[in-house]
């Protein structure tokens, strides 16, 4: 892991995405997770504050280990326990049907294997589980599309293999998801390349 990854990416990435914009969407959507849960992506633990008051437990992934010492302080300040791992989604190494909810916030944009990753996230749910995301991707729009298509190389190479253009609803319909609810709109205050987003729950 190169220096940029393990201790100058972590940083950025926690600092763009604490805004009070991404909370609301962080909130509404994280309002539905019970049970077991297991979060992919667990990054630098923004989505802690967020959890229901009656969770106190989460299972949480994440392939940068360069993650850790800021999650670890937002682990310290919440009132969840934290099974913390280094593992990659696209080989998870939990049984089937262990989880109730599975949670991915900004996650699936950066995956290599998305598709993979899917298949394992639709594995390790119950077959009443849900699976709850905000995700950002491909606009709707033709001309906001070209222009994600264009920046998408420099954006993989400066946000870890971020990708502007994968379209969240087929890719996870794709994988035998059904949906419950789905929801696709700009967030605010970000250029629109960056901000389109899909967040909403599925089920098996």
């Amino acid at each position: 892991m190169g220096i940029y990854s393990k201790y100058v990416f972590p940083r950025l990435m926690n600092l763009g995405m604490s805004g009070e914009e991404i909370g609301k969407y962080r909130q509404e959507m994280l309002s539905f997770a019970e049970g077991e849960i297991l979060e992919i992506g667990f990054g630098t633990g923004l989505n802690l504050p967020y959890y229901p008051k009656e969770v106190k437990k989460i299972h949480t992934i994440d392939v940068n280990a360069g993650m850790n010492p800021l999650a670890s302080k937002n682990i310290e300040k919440s009132g969840i326990r934290v099974d913390y791992h280094i593992m990659d989604a696209e080989n998870l190494a939990f049984p089937d049907s262990t989880f109730d909810t599975v949670v991915s916030t900004w996650t699936l944009c950066s995956i290599k294997n998305v598709d993979q990753c899917l298949a394992e996230i639709y594995r390790v749910l119950k077959p009443d589980g849900r699976f709850i995301f905000v995700e950002h991707g491909l606009s709707n729009e033709y001309h906001v599309q070209k222009w994600q298509h264009r920046v998408n190389p420099i954006q993989k190479v400066l946000a870890e293999g971020c990708h502007l253009n994968r379209n969240i609803e087929d890719l996870i319909r794709g994988a035998g998801f059904r949906f419950e609810r789905l929801t696709k709109q700009y967030a605010q205050g970000a250029p629109k390349i960056l901000s389109y987003l899909y967040y909403g729950m599925v089920g098996k």
